[in-house]
């Protein structure tokens, strides 16, 4: 079978099932990208970039879209190529938020496209608005309207789609959430495994254990939209409470979401200004961005770790540290809410509320029977509903043969 996978920053969501397909005798995978930075196995990559920028002085509102046309117009005559040269795919997989699929179809009329369907942009009970530090503005609602537009297109374009959970599925209009799956890009649990011999090295020389009071939090950029100021707002009190405990903090300084910060270098910077004396910095390890490996290190030391999110997409990290055996202490929003349940497989509190979260912290490496019967049932959630090669890939699988077959798959 043939394959072509379109991404603008590859593998993305695709790794797994792309390293699958690739594996499978007869199979030719085919991935376009603007970013082709991982080689994968068996995987034909093709990379384009855009041919220009967005026009200066364009309304705001509309930057994505032509930003969207642009990417599409590049894959459109990418693929054009790709079909002069004698390659037309039975399945089309994209992801729909930049505008790549959206000319699949002037290509292959007859090829099913099936598109992943990220995030649908909403001025209430989403990101936007949720922290008061951010308030609704009068031009938002306008503005995430029109940035819609390519998921709307991108809808009309795809055959089919696929979101990762049922919230996120929700977000999106009836008429076209009835032509989406939610499955989950899944969490390979032979990998993620806990090990009580695990060690982690610290930039100052210590080394860190299962055995140790160890509080964790990861995010690909420490920001507002990962909870960063919430959780370090709770760290004078977890550290004055807990004497023995260490704290490591896994993420870079840049901004994936959001307005870019003004008034500071980044937000560690600025937090670590606000707290001043109040922190015992000797305690706490900024390990920057890191290797998948030290990543894993971290999650099999913790004892409690820290997941806090804005109503928005779910991070990879937290299902990877539940898989891992760690004790989730999460933000009560959608997302999380999704996985974690309160006392049974974890621990949830309120977003913006730091006494909470320093109290649920606290009890959570204050018990340690707690703590294993949490960790227990965290890596249990995980292995019953997002275990790749079980429940993830192969519904994943099912939906392409579905598609490739002419079949309509069922109802979400």
């Amino acid at each position: 079978m043939r394959y072509l996978f379109i991404h603008q920053n590859s593998p993305g969501q695709y790794r797994h099932v792309v390293r699958h397909l690739a594996s499978r005798p007869g199979n030719r995978v085919v991935f376009v990208t603007q970013n082709a930075a991982q080689p994968l196995p068996g995987v034909e990559m093709l990379t384009y970039q855009p041919f220009r920028q967005t026009t200066p002085g364009l309304h705001h509102y509309l930057l994505d879209l032509e930003a969207g046309v642009i990417a599409g117009q590049m894959v459109h005559e990418l693929c054009l190529r790709l079909k002069r040269e004698g390659f037309t795919p039975d399945l089309v997989i994209g992801h729909n938020g930049w505008g790549e699929t959206l000319y699949i179809k002037d290509v292959w009329p007859d090829v099913p496209l099936l598109a992943y369907f990220e995030f649908f942009y909403r001025s209430r009970q989403a990101d936007v608005g949720f922290d008061p530090a951010a308030p609704l503005r009068p031009n938002d609602g306008p503005r995430l309207r029109t940035k819609n537009v390519i998921n709307l297109l991108g809808a009309d374009a795809a055959d089919w789609g696929q979101t990762p959970t049922a919230w996120q599925w929700s977000l999106y209009p009836p008429d076209i959430g009835r032509r989406i799956s939610v499955i989950h890009e899944g969490v390979d649990t032979r990998t993620v495994t806990p090990d009580p011999q695990a060690r982690l090295r610290l930039p100052c020389g210590r080394s860190l254990t299962a055995a140790d009071e160890v509080v964790t939090y990861v995010a690909r950029n420490l920001e507002p939209y990962r909870g960063f100021p919430e959780f370090m707002r709770a760290l004078p009190g977890i550290l004055r409470r807990r004497p023995a405990a260490q704290v490591v903090v896994i993420g870079g300084d840049e901004v994936s979401y959001g307005p870019p910060l003004a008034g500071a270098p980044c937000h560690r910077e600025r937090l670590l200004a606000e707290l001043g004396g109040r922190l015992d910095t000797g305690r706490v390890h900024f390990l920057g961005q890191v290797p998948y490996g030290t990543f894993l290190s971290a999650l099999r030391v913790s004892s409690a770790h820290v997941y806090l999110t804005y109503p928005f997409v779910l991070s990879w990290s937290m299902l990877e540290a539940m898989a891992a055996g760690c004790t989730v202490v999460g933000s009560a929003t959608p997302p999380v809410a999704e996985v974690v349940r309160d006392g049974e497989n974890g621990r949830l509190v309120d977003f913006f509320d730091t006494a909470a979260l320093t109290d649920a912290v606290v009890g959570v490496l204050g018990n340690a029977d707690a703590r294993a019967a949490f960790s227990a049932a965290a890596r249990r959630t995980v292995v019953e509903r997002y275990d790749l090669t079980t429940v993830t890939l192969p519904r994943y699988l099912d939906l392409l043969d579905t598609l490739r077959d002419g079949r309509v798959p069922p109802a979400p």
